[in-house]
């Protein structure tokens, strides 16, 4: 009777369990079927007309065409700097020196070695005059003569030695002093007072006055745009109004380390243009083909590849599509291949999005995307 009891509860109490575990798989899969039947509103941009031209911008900093680094000709320590950064020069200005001791000390032997050569031409010269008149008597001979004479030619030729020795002993003690040799503004100390410099290093630099340029980064995707005399427009960070017409002056005949080429644009010596100021080059690139723009935000990655979410209208549906990107830009994202005119493309929160999923769109319409005006960015709706 007891053993029949106990069967039974066991029985019920399966029963029981049995009922509420299927309970329980029934509300979770009734949740799964109402999460998947979530929409979700998205916001999208619509690729208009490609364009065949695109606008290139590029930042750099304002440089004078021609900078002058200084140093002095001899070695030495410096014992005077008396210009300071911005300060303005003109040729002759002394603007650094230093010790001459050595060189003054190296002039005074120089004279006394001339004084000693002038003298010992004085003294050869009545030699050979003394020995040309014996000579004339028959007194002395032809080869004490032509002793005499080289004797004298000996000692001009260690006088002229002299006078050069002491002439290049006078320049270094010049060369002591470190002068300016054109109209500019002092960009760069380079060393101070208490340094020991050797001849030609750079002590320091002097931006020189006239034509201005600005130097910007160009990379090798569109150096080839960047042609020597094509036009350009700078304009100023500091003035939005401030736009001058410049003009490609030199470009890099190779890559630097950044893997991008020095590119050169000369502007006007406009007296609101000061040197260091920040300006963004713009130029206009003809495309072999045509590219689209899209927002950054719409640019998403899977499995290292680059893609957008394209938006089905008809089915109401996502689906990705992989591209190949030109370039980035202040405007966005550049697309070479990948999109056509007419798509529809999610503009933002696509790490959300998934294959077929029921997507939302804006009642208003979407708005556009195109090659030559700045494709805007926008926040999904959630």
């Amino acid at each position: 009777m007891v053993s029949l009891t106990t069967n039974t509860l066991r029985a019920a109490a399966g029963a029981v369990l049995l009922a509420a575990l299927g309970l329980g798989l029934s509300g979770c899969n009734e949740k799964k079927e109402e999460t998947a039947e979530v929409i979700r509103p998205v916001k999208v941009v619509e690729i208009a007309q490609a364009d065949t031209t695109r606008k290139l911008d590029y930042s750099g900093a304002v440089r004078a065409r021609t900078e002058m680094n200084l140093g002095f000709r001899v070695n030495g320590k410096i014992i005077e700097r008396k210009v300071d950064i911005g300060q303005r020069v003109k040729p002759g200005d002394v603007i650094a020196r230093i010790d001459a001791t050595d060189y003054i000390l190296a002039v005074r032997r120089s004279q006394a070695d001339l004084d000693a050569a002038e003298k010992q031409v004085q003294t050869t010269e009545l030699a050979r005059t003394r020995a040309q008149t014996l000579f004339n008597k028959n007194v002395t001979s032809k080869s004490q003569l032509e002793q005499a004479e080289l004797s004298y030619e000996q000692a001009v030729s260690t006088r002229d030695s002299a006078v050069s020795a002491l002439t290049e002993a006078k320049n270094q003690v010049a060369y002591a002093d470190l002068t300016s040799d054109m109209n500019g503004i002092v960009t760069a100390i380079n060393a101070d007072v208490g340094q020991v410099v050797s001849s030609g290093t750079p002590v320091i630099t002097v931006a020189v006055d006239g034509e201005k340029e600005v130097q910007v980064a160009v990379p090798e995707m569109d150096i080839a745009q960047f042609k020597v005399g094509k036009d350009v427009k700078a304009r100023f960070w500091s003035d939005a109004a401030l736009v001058l017409d410049g003009k490609v002056r030199e470009v890099s005949g190779s890559a630097d380390q950044s893997r991008t080429f020095a590119v050169r644009v000369s502007v006007p010596n406009d007296p609101r243009v000061l040197l260091g100021m920040t300006a963004t080059i713009e130029a206009l690139a003809d495309n072999t083909q045509p590219y689209v723009s899209i927002p950054l935000s719409a640019l998403a990655q899977r499995d290292g590849q680059q893609i957008v979410w394209l938006v089905d209208r008809s089915a109401g549906t996502v689906h990705s599509r992989t591209i190949k990107v030109a370039d980035f830009s202040d405007d966005g994202v550049r697309v070479a291949d990948g999109l056509k005119t007419g798509d529809v493309v999610v503009a933002a929160g696509t790490q959300f999005m998934s294959e077929n999923m029921k997507v939302k769109l804006p009642s208003v319409g979407a708005q556009q995307a195109s090659a030559d005006t700045k494709a805007a960015s926008a926040d999904i709706v959630r």
